[in-house]
């Protein structure tokens, strides 16, 4: 069926569009619609589906279809007249999108994901990794990998063990010391992937709002009186915010734990790829500590490393927790990783993207600054950005091909004031269209004021 048959008012044509649309908020749906009409699948002049008959088709409320619809209105993607209903516009005559960047579809915006240029090759690392003797027993981590890592620990680990990529090995640690029906302590905001996990676990989850220091001292004194099972925290490079916990308010951290018996686990899931070492809780709590640091980020999943150590009986249930899955890492892989944390090539390539994610965060805060869109530089690979409304500014976002991250999913309440969370970690290089993305997110964050006004 060709997509001018959209303009019928059959079923087949609603058909024909519902199938395309993935997400059925307001957002997905004004992202898949402008998807189509830039792709050239929607031509200009096809009448589109009345907001009723499409959100009887999608079982959406037509509040949701009316919500996407003016975000591509006020892209200018679409209009509507009395006579005519709802039809794709064709772009103004000779006044093209200046410098628009058609590829925002193809890029990760959302999730924080590495940039597949700036990861290390692998030939060098798995062939070294085949090459490695084996011991006779079987160890729950390949001695080369435990020298590896050791140097860079922040703190005397007692046991150490590994898990496929950062993400299990955070959920296992989750599982081996809270039971369902539990109290987790978790900085607030916190990244998505770590929240959806707690609840997957069916962790009762409270939240710790953090400063530009780290986690609040007296918010977590506040969250211990639930007598949580644990408290987890991303020591540096936090996602979304970006601060690195300093050694001092680590320090203060510690002070308001020490009279408790909750564990810690720390999330280091930048990796070698932090601007600083960063400090550790278990410097001050060695027993009740367990540093879950991932390498995907600086070398790419397919090796999915990760490393555990800390607290031997914090370990040992990670261990336990893990024989009810794939309980077995591959040495080989595992020695490939050893490879690359002590060969000095890839501590360069390490060196060099490390540069590039910082210089494509200050690009974007930058280009933001000169729309009056302030924010905090600091590391990683997500900025947290303010703006009126998050659901407006999305949704129009979406209508442009731009997907950025919801500022409610990092929470465990609504948040008082409102953000969006954009990854900068497959920005162009290019200033051109950073500058253009720029302006879209600042004109998406006026649409709310200017109604309000």
């Amino acid at each position: 069926m060709a997509s001018g048959e959209l303009a019928s008012t059959a079923p087949a044509g609603l058909g024909w569009l519902a199938v395309r649309i993935g997400e059925r908020t307001a957002r997905g749906i004004a992202g898949a619609v402008s998807g189509l009409i830039r792709a050239g699948e929607v031509p200009p002049g096809t009448r589109l589906p009345t907001v009723r008959a499409l959100a009887a088709e999608l079982s959406v409320s037509p509040t949701t279809i009316a919500e996407a619809w003016a975000q591509l209105r006020a892209a200018g993607l679409i209009g509507t007249g009395r006579r005519r209903g709802t039809t794709v516009l064709a772009p103004p005559a000779g006044h093209p999108p200046a410098r628009m960047f058609p590829g925002w579809q193809s890029v990760d915006l959302e999730h924080g994901l590495p940039d597949p240029a700036l990861l290390p090759p692998l030939e060098d690392a798995v062939a070294a990794g085949v090459r490695a003797e084996r011991p006779a027993v079987k160890e729950a981590i390949s001695p080369r990998l435990r020298a590896a890592v050791q140097p860079a620990w922040p703190f005397a680990a007692e046991e150490w063990t590994v898990a496929a990529g950062g993400h299990e090995g955070v959920a296992l640690a989750c599982r081996a010391v809270a039971r369902p029906g539990d109290v987790v302590a978790v900085e607030e905001p916190t990244a998505p992937w770590l929240l959806r996990q707690l609840r997957t676990a069916r962790s009762h989850v409270v939240g710790v709002p953090c400063d530009a220091a780290g986690p609040r001292p007296d918010a977590l004194a506040a969250a211990l009186a639930h007598r949580p099972a644990a408290f987890v925290y991303q020591p540096r490079a936090q996602n979304p915010l970006g601060h690195t916990v300093s050694a001092a308010r680590v320090a203060e951290l510690a002070a308001v734990l020490a009279p408790a018996d909750t564990a810690v686990i720390e999330a280091d899931d930048f990796g070698p790829l932090a601007a600083g070492p960063g400090a550790s809780l278990g410097t001050h709590l060695p027993g009740r500590v367990l540093l879950v640091r991932s390498y995907c980020t600086a070398f790419g999943p397919e090796l999915r490393s990760c490393v555990l150590g800390g607290a031997a009986a914090l370990v040992e249930r990670v261990r336990a927790q893990r024989a009810f899955g794939a309980a077995w890492s591959s040495p080989v892989l595992q020695d490939a990783q050893a490879f690359l944390l002590t060969d000095p090539a890839t501590d360069a390539l390490l060196h060099r993207a490390r540069l590039r994610y910082a210089e494509r965060r200050t690009a974007l805060a930058a280009a933001l600054d000169e729309h009056g869109v302030a924010v905090d530089v600091r590391d990683g690979l997500t900025l947290w950005i303010p703006v009126p409304d998050e659901t407006r500014t999305l949704v129009t976002l979406a209508a442009h091909g731009v997907s950025a991250g919801a500022g409610t999913r990092c929470s465990t309440t609504r948040p008082a004031a409102s953000h969006i969370r954009v990854a900068t970690g497959q920005l162009p290089d290019d200033p051109a269209p950073v500058a253009d993305l720029a302006g879209m997110i600042a004109r998406a964050a006026e649409v709310r004021s200017r109604r309000s006004a």
